[in-house]
């Protein structure tokens, strides 16, 4: 009876044994497609212009809105938008658009892959305020955004909105959050290929009072880096510059923080204990004294907060948007030559450097705490070789009509999907 319970156990192990090497076997026989999504470039409001920077001449476009589902060749390196988004088959060079109104402002971001969850740190709704929130939806299906909205003086609301198939919508942020001085703006897909962009514009009767691009910033963290921020001009009149701070959660935060410049780093007054109350925008007055025109900041808080930094640079205004750590990717710079802004403990990034010609050129940045660089005006593509840890990174750009900032962020990056494959077993079982 013994003997026999034994070879009962004995061949019930045996047989679990090839069942899993069964299924391990089918499952490492499971094969996947590693592809390059297009990525999504805002559209263009009317009176403004915009051009966006790609990787190549043979790099193909299509306009959002087209009847026809064909790809073009763009057959330049920077191409102009007249009105409607464009879709960029980008694969693997992050593209920079760059928009301005003539005389008044200019502002830039990436292109970038549709995402689910988008955080814009910045803008006004209240009676100066001309600024968009575009909804692109690039799919073939229709799209659902959930959009919230926090301001300094009422409670959060939301509002849903439905986007057509291949079209977009432009939103007024007056409509979203009426005569609030100060939003934050979180956009969420329900479904749908959707991209959000905001556009922050103001004016005052006929005279414009600047304009910009936001950029997405990192989702809720209890630290942020916010690396390059221009020096408060010294202008009559002119608007503070502002660090805007918002905690989302259930909970009050408790936030100090850390100026990052040339000078070392150090904690401004009455910067070291902030109670940020939570679901309200607020904003602090920043104006630290440096020597150089250029600073970060680091953000450290008890509770996952967003942040962004205001400030004038001459007649324009700029948003400065956080980032996620700097990692290895390639940009477009045709037509740019942005300074480049690095913060960290210890800086040590590697790049590689497209001119015309086709000629590559190779560049270490080094530096402790902040480091910078200015990428010359005959750049074509910029690539990211290797990037020291947590190091993070943005780029000022000055043109004739303003000032913008943009995230060094990849915004083309690889997707992975399951490759079906047929099984007579599943017919036959």
């Amino acid at each position: 009876m013994k003997v026999r319970r034994y070879l009962v156990v004995a061949l019930t192990l045996g047989a679990l044994v090839v069942a899993s090497n069964s299924l391990s076997g089918s499952i490492s026989r499971d094969q996947f497609s590693l592809s390059y999504a297009a990525v999504v470039c805002p559209a263009t409001s009317s009176g403004l212009s915009s051009q966006i920077s790609i990787g190549s001449s043979s790099t193909k476009i299509h306009r959002v809105g087209s009847t026809s589902a064909k790809f073009v060749n763009s057959r330049a390196m920077r191409i102009p938008v007249p009105r409607d988004p464009v879709l960029v088959d980008a694969k693997g060079i992050t593209p920079i658009v760059w928009q301005s109104r003539a005389g008044s402002w200019a502002g830039g971001t990436i292109c970038s892959d549709p995402v689910a969850s988008q955080w814009f740190v910045g803008g006004s709704a209240d009676i100066t305020s001309r600024g968009k929130l575009i909804l692109v939806n690039s799919g073939l299906s229709e799209s659902v955004a959930d959009v919230y909205i926090w301001s300094g003086t009422t409670p959060t609301t939301s509002k849903v909105f439905s986007i057509k198939a291949n079209s977009f919508q432009s939103v007024g942020l007056d409509s979203l959050a009426p005569g609030e001085s100060s939003i934050v703006i979180r956009v969420v897909s329900r479904s749908g290929r959707l991209n959000a962009f905001v556009v922050d514009e103001r004016g005052k009767g006929l005279r414009t009072l600047g304009g910009d691009l936001v950029s997405p910033g990192i989702a809720p963290a209890k630290q942020i880096f916010i690396p390059a921020i221009p020096l408060q001009q010294k202008i009559k009149n002119a608007p503070a510059q502002q660090l805007r701070l918002l905690a989302p959660g259930d909970a009050d935060a408790n936030v100090s923080v850390e100026i990052i410049s040339g000078d070392g780093r150090f904690t401004p007054v009455g910067f070291d204990a902030i109670t940020l109350k939570k679901g309200q925008v607020m904003n602090f007055s920043l104006s630290p004294s440096v020597k150089s025109s250029v600073y970060g900041v680091r953000i450290n808080s008890d509770e996952p907060i967003v942040a962004g930094v205001f400030a004038n640079v001459g007649r324009d205004f700029l948003w400065s948007s956080s980032v996620p750590v700097l990692t290895p990717f390639t940009i477009a710079m045709t037509g740019m030559s942005p300074l480049l802004v690095f913060v960290g403990d210890s800086i040590n990034v590697e790049i590689e450097l497209g001119i015309a010609g086709g000629k590559k050129v190779s560049k270490t940045i080094r530096g402790s705490d902040i480091a910078f660089w200015r990428v010359p005006g005959n750049a074509r593509n910029l690539t990211f070789l290797r990037v020291s840890a947590n190091t993070y990174a943005s780029a000022l750009q000055n043109s004739v009509n303003g000032f913008g900032s943009i995230p060094l962020v990849a915004g083309s990056v690889l997707t992975k999907s399951a490759i079906p494959s047929a099984n007579i077993r599943v017919l036959n079982p």
